[in-house]
């Protein structure tokens, strides 16, 4: 097969740097920027044992993407649990987190440079059955060899920014065969449908699966007696970052009626910290592990329990999101359980959940500045911010049962390759 004179001059340029790849990686990792200890996952070379029988690979970016895969590589264990499952991303802060979350079976590597040699020793060695890329990662060199190689290849919550598209379709040959090589691409949104066919893609349906999850789960003893320490519904802060906690405990001081609040860092080793900052500002803070005396801020440093603090909240603050460059968290959850959120402006991450839910009015967004007033809004008029709540649960509840049946049309491929 005669290649698109852009993806046969890709190929060669990426081989002719690939002999630089390791002084490039290791360069990389003394900024921090890879993991040294695992420089040969980047190279497909390191010795991590493949397992016996068909292997499905899932490929997220970052860690977004990442977060977005772990309903589909839970139902392939649960559904399918003798196909082996592999999860490759690009990062070391999805590294980490898949580390925490993958079920137990499932194997992670990191995603190996897009080089000839790197992409072919990758692809000999785990052998796929079936990958299934997330968003935008179309790396020509992996999903060429995979193809050649006979692997079923899907691409879901697929999209393209601005500038992608704008690239894409000035090499609309590159793109068109590429984007056959796929057997199923699920967009992730209508514009992001369009925009795949207008490049030659065969798209079958829409499902984003960054929807999809099960409601977070909640110890019903712990839930009972949490709601007795409260006489009304706290205000929850859900997930802070440094820099986030002086911002939202400001707004809280200078609410002029002071709800009681429960406070979760995304680092529960950050607690003594925060009580330390609640205290400067004249209020009264208590860690949860460490005491039940009455507070005006209650610190959550314990884990798991995010499903805890969703349910018993009358309205919650969605943090990440009032600093730059951490990408927002996860709006879907407070929506599942019927809690109204807010949200500060940098939602890099979930964009296109941030954007339904503002569509479905069934969230505030807002400044650092304005998050005293979003506040204070939601504690004098709950009956509305419940309203709210209940908009975001139905949009929540369509996509996440979309996002279901495209995880269904995934695990399709499976058995027809299994067997």
């Amino acid at each position: 097969m005669i290649r698109p004179s852009a993806l046969a001059l890709y190929r060669a340029a990426t081989g002719l740097l690939e002999p630089l790849a390791p002084s490039l990686l290791a360069s990389r990792a003394r900024k921090g920027k890879e993991d040294p200890a695992r420089i040969a996952e980047r190279l497909a070379k390191a010795p991590t044992p493949r397992p016996d029988g068909p292997l499905v690979w899932l490929h997220g970016a970052s860690v977004g993407e990442s977060l977005s895969i772990l309903p589909l590589v839970e139902r392939l264990r649960t559904e399918r649990p003798e196909v082996a499952v592999l999860v490759t991303s690009g990062t070391t802060t999805s590294a980490a987190l898949l580390a925490k979350r993958l079920p137990p079976g499932a194997i992670h590597q990191y995603v190996p440079v897009d080089a000839p040699g790197a992409a072919r020793r990758f692809i000999a060695r785990w052998k796929p059955s079936l990958a299934v890329f997330v968003e935008s990662e179309l790396w020509p060199n992996l999903l060429l060899e995979a193809k050649a190689a006979g692997t079923r290849l899907a691409l879901v919550s697929a999209k393209l920014s601005d500038r992608s598209f704008a690239s894409w379709q000035r090499r609309p040959d590159a793109a068109r065969l590429l984007l056959s090589n796929f057997d199923l691409i699920l967009a992730q949104d209508a514009r992001a449908h369009e925009r795949f066919e207008a490049l030659g893609g065969k798209v079958t349906g829409e499902a984003d699966l960054k929807f999809g999850a099960a409601p977070l789960p909640a110890d019903e003893t712990t839930l009972v007696a949490e709601r007795a320490r409260f006489t009304r519904p706290p205000l929850l802060i859900a997930s802070t970052h440094p820099g986030e906690d002086e911002i939202v405990l400001d707004a809280i001081a200078g609410l002029p009626d002071r709800p009681s609040v429960v406070l979760a860092p995304r680092h529960v080793e950050r607690g003594p910290a925060i009580v330390a900052l609640a205290k400067a500002r004249g209020l009264t803070a208590s860690l949860r592990s460490q005491s039940r005396e009455p507070a005006d801020i209650l610190v959550a440093d314990t884990l798991g329990e995010m499903g805890l603090w969703f349910r018993l909240a009358g309205t919650s603050v969605i943090a990440g999101s009032l600093v730059p460059d951490i990408g927002g968290h996860n709006p879907l959850e407070a929506a599942r359980l019927d809690c109204p959120a807010i949200s500060g402006p940098f939602v890099d991450n979930w964009v296109s959940a941030f954007a339904g839910l503002e569509a479905a009015d069934g969230v505030v967004m807002t400044s650092p500045k304005g998050l005293r007033d979003a506040i204070a809004a939601d504690l004098a008029d709950p009956g509305a911010a419940k309203a709210r709540a209940a908009r975001a649960r139905s949009f929540v509840d369509a996509r996440d049962a979309e996002a279901r049946a495209g995880l269904s049309r995934i695990l399709e491929l499976v058995p027809k390759i299994a067997s």
